[in-house]
């Protein structure tokens, strides 16, 4: 055979197009994070779940290290988040967790009522139990008649108070101020309509009372309220309903309430921010928080409506004046942390003014 014959062969076999077995399949690579099946995209966990089976390593991934979690969805689109505006909207696993958070509430409150308003009623022992013992510090710091022992006491009473909410947060218990910034958010991204709005927070405010109704009841059954620290309680609730003798007044209550949720739900912001995972920041994050509403003098609408419910056991509080202050409250708690949080936050990290895809329920 001649060179130029065997040339002419090698160059055939060269040109001649590979067949393929039409039962070979593609196979993701070990390390490949997402898989494709008939219902589209989905990490590589849900997959296996889909297929009846299970991966411990696949299924051990810690939430931070899969991708992140969406808040929308683009029509044509599986997500709403665009790589490219990740710098301008750092806010976005923030927004992603308090709508997860969301969905979880939601789904209670509609399936699982009872176990959302006991868990609210745990909310409320937690505000009123330490809101007890705030005026028992306060009122054990106040019997040598020394400023500088009633200014620690003050400062330790905050303290001891802002572990209420450390509590609420690591019990998944239901806290009315900090879901008044939950559905806030949820409402902007259309997850929840008006009256899903107000069954959520109407069962919150009644499971918080709930609880703050059995730990008043539990200490008019004792003397842990008396002395000092009763008198203290009784100072600050006849304060509270002063607010209410003159417009300017009422306007002052309505001020520092809004203050006092900002707070809270600042707290409750950096926490839900992903970019905290030590446990101990996130406990001093939020006792500081309750520490600077409680020292100034700020007014949360639950911890006063565990005043007056404690206060009311002893008949020392007119129910009217009380209830029309836990109102301007609400009313300013929502605007603190269901506005200048809630509202803000959710607009200040929607991506959608940037790439034009409509974020959809």
């Amino acid at each position: 055979m001649t060179s130029a014959c065997v040339a002419k062969e090698e160059e055939e076999m060269q040109t001649e197009p590979r067949t393929t077995n039409p039962t070979d399949t593609v196979t993701p690579t070990q390390n490949s994070n997402f898989m494709v099946s008939s219902q589209g995209p989905m990490l590589q966990e849900d997959s296996q779940t889909l297929n009846g089976s299970t991966n411990s390593t696949a299924t051990s991934i810690p939430r931070s290290d899969r991708q992140p979690l969406t808040y929308g969805r683009d029509e044509g689109s599986n997500s709403s988040f665009d790589e490219s505006t990740r710098p301008l909207f750092p806010g976005h696993a923030f927004i992603s967790t308090v709508l997860e958070v969301l969905d979880n509430k939601a789904t209670m409150t509609g399936k699982l009522t009872g176990r959302y308003i006991q868990r609210a009623a745990m909310a409320g022992i937690f505000v009123s139990l330490f809101i007890a013992v705030f005026f028992v510090v306060q009122g054990a710091a106040s019997i040598g008649e020394d400023p500088g022992l009633r200014f620690a006491g003050k400062i330790v009473a905050g303290i001891v108070f802002g572990w209420a909410l450390v509590l609420i947060y690591y019990t998944n218990s239901e806290l009315l101020t900090s879901n008044m910034m939950v559905v806030s958010i949820g409402t902007y991204h259309r997850r929840i309509n008006l009256l899903q709005t107000l069954k959520m927070l109407g069962l919150c405010l009644f499971g918080n009372l709930l609880g703050a109704l059995v730990v008043a009841l539990i200490l008019r059954c004792s003397t842990i309220l008396s002395g000092p620290a009763f008198d203290l309680m009784l100072t600050a609730a006849n304060t509270k309903t002063g607010y209410l003798n003159s417009p300017m007044g009422v306007l002052d209550l309505f001020a520092r309430a809004i203050f006092c949720n900002f707070c809270i739900n600042i707290a409750m912001l950096m926490v839900f921010n992903g970019k905290l995972s030590n446990d101990f920041t996130k406990c001093t994050i939020m006792v500081v928080a309750v520490l600077v509403f409680t020292f100034c003098g700020f007014e949360h609408s639950v911890a006063d409506s565990a005043i007056f419910l404690i206060l009311g056991t002893y008949g020392s509080v007119n129910a009217w004046r009380a209830i029309l202050v836990v109102i301007v409250a609400m009313l300013g708690n929502l605007v603190g942390g269901g506005v200048l949080i809630g509202y803000n936050f959710a607009t200040m990290n929607d991506e959608s003014s940037m790439t034009g895809k409509k974020i959809n329920d």
